[in-house]
């Protein structure tokens, strides 16, 4: 370790489940492979840049289990490349529409950065990002954490047991089936924490999770070390808190550029005639976003090469706040001080599309300057500090905007959880009624497992309340939710008749195709 202190990276790797479709491209399917162009391929393509140049670097992704579901179906990224060659033939056609217009070199870069991504997935990552991202793994430059099965609320839950574990479980079981080792970290949805959540992930050998930074200030008693050093609950888990003015200062920085960084909303797709868009879509009456943005925040002409070196700019002026923040916690501390780091992968790419220049430059910086700081990550930093740790009960908390949960428990969504706990009740009883059943009986039981695993979501009960502000559709959100609840509610009273109708279960596997390794017995009661 050094004595400079160390800072932790985690990038939280999620996306929310995209129901397996035919033909035409949902909106929900269009995002996630915006997703894939925009923040994944670059991402293993700045691994792999490291890696090929023989910088040093160890950093953390959570990776959800549904998210891995999406990631290793070969048949979604047959799509996804599909989706991508016709935005290169889109490109083709920027490329003549702008022959006599300044954004000529934008168009130009965009088709280009699509045809390297296009190259690296398919020559590559030979169409398995999430084998690539294993291999990195295996090569000791990335540590996984894993999530609940479907990015559930965890402390609204921790009055029925049976419904936890299936998350923490359902997750467990599938990383293993990914990632082929168990995680020894564990990822809270929107980092929410409460401290019954303890024994539950100690009891599944868990040996680290991550809490907010007023979790552990507020926690009984107060961690004298604030967010700098983690803690020990009373039931053996180490709690990491984020450094909260970590994804303030990233904040601060970006919009401090506002007239140099791209827009990351105004796309040419809801600019250009409709019909301009028919290569990209298929047809002359739709809309979507293109991946085509030319002006910056202010609205003038984008300038990639000044963005690229303003986020270089900016990833040196960040290195030197957190290395000021590690000095200042070292003069209180008598252990090293860790700064963790975390954000959503999204940020970097779809939502600041600069992001990956910025992380680049960061993890070259800390490499060079070998006596700055330590690169590690949460399992390397609990290797080197020893087993010291102040106990403490962390308090109730979460990284929504009102720092716990009201955004996802007030009169706009409310409702939803009296469905979802009759429904897990519904689940436990059925589990309690057929425990060892086979074939078509035990399909739809997996597939009941599913649907009330994927209401649970935080995916769906956040954009309900409008006072979420985020691309998912409100309307897509509450219609994904009551269709995962009534698909469940139809399996429960077509076992209760003892009638399943085997067709609409095979079309419904084939529409909520995540976690193959289910099993219906997790919802089981424990003695």
């Amino acid at each position: 370790m050094n004595r400079n202190g160390t800072l932790s990276i985690v990038i939280h790797a999620h996306h929310p489940f995209v129901p397996g479709e035919e033909g035409r491209i949902s909106a929900g399917e269009q995002n996630f492979f915006e997703s894939l162009s925009e923040t994944y391929i670059p991402l293993l393509m700045l691994f792999d840049s490291l890696e090929r140049d023989g910088v040093p670097f160890r950093l953390s992704m959570a990776l959800s289990p549904s998210f891995c579901s999406m990631l290793h179906s070969r048949k979604r990224m047959g799509r996804y490349l599909a989706w991508l060659e016709r935005r290169i033939a889109f490109g083709d056609e920027e490329l003549k529409r702008c022959k006599s217009r300044p954004e000529l070199f934008l168009a130009e870069f965009y088709r280009d950065q699509d045809l390297e991504r296009r190259d690296f997935l398919t020559l590559r990552c030979g169409m398995n990002p999430l084998g690539a991202f294993d291999g990195f793994q295996k090569r000791g430059r990335l540590e996984f954490l894993t999530s609940s099965a479907t990015h559930a609320f965890l402390p609204f839950y921790v009055s029925m047991g049976e419904a936890l574990r299936a998350q923490i479980e359902t997750a467990l079981v599938h990383h293993r089936h990914y990632l082929g080792k168990n995680a020894a970290g564990f990822w809270l949805p929107e980092l929410g924490w409460t401290g019954a959540l303890g024994s539950y992930l100690r009891a599944y050998h868990f040996t680290y999770t991550v809490a907010d930074t007023h979790a552990l200030v507020l926690g009984s008693p107060p961690a004298r070390g604030g967010s700098f050093r983690p803690v020990k609950t009373p039931d053996g888990l180490i709690v990491f808190g984020r450094d909260i003015t970590a994804r303030k200062d990233m904040a601060d920085l970006a919009a401090s550029r506002t007239g140099v960084y791209r827009n990351s909303f105004l796309d040419a797709g809801y600019e250009l005639p409709v019909q301009a868009l028919k290569s990209l879509m298929g047809t002359e009456n739709s809309r979507c976003s293109t991946g085509y943005r030319y002006r910056s925040g202010e609205g003038g002409l984008y300038d990639p090469r000044k963005a690229r070196e303003a986020a270089a700019e900016d990833a040196l002026r960040f290195l030197q706040l957190r290395l000021s923040r590690l000095e200042q916690a070292r003069g209180c501390l008598d252990a090293e001080p860790i700064s963790l780091w975390t954000f959503d992968a999204g940020d970097l790419g779809c939502f600041w599309y600069e992001g990956t220049v910025f992380l680049e430059t960061l993890i070259r910086e800390i490499a060079r300057r070998k006596d700055c700081c330590t690169l590690l990550t949460p399992e390397d930093y609990l290797d080197g500090a020893g087993s010291s740790f102040e106990v403490t009960e962390p308090d109730f908390s979460s990284s929504l905007p009102d720092g716990y949960g009201g955004i996802l428990l007030d009169a706009s969504n409310d409702w939803i959880y009296r469905h979802i706990f009759r429904s897990v009740q519904r689940m436990v009883e059925m589990t309690g009624r057929f425990p060892g059943d086979t074939g078509l009986k035990e399909r739809a039981l997996n597939q009941a497992a599913r649907e009330i695993l994927l209401a649970q979501s935080t995916d769906w009960t956040k954009p309900v309340n409008p006072q979420w502000k985020d691309r998912m559709d409100r309307f897509y959100a509450g219609e994904e939710l009551e269709g995962a609840l009534r698909n469940f509610t139809t399996i429960y009273e077509a076992l209760g008749s003892n009638h399943i109708s085997t067709e609409w279960l095979t079309a419904l596997e084939k529409r909520h195709n995540l976690f193959p390794c289910i099993n219906y017995r997790v919802f089981g009661k424990k003695e």
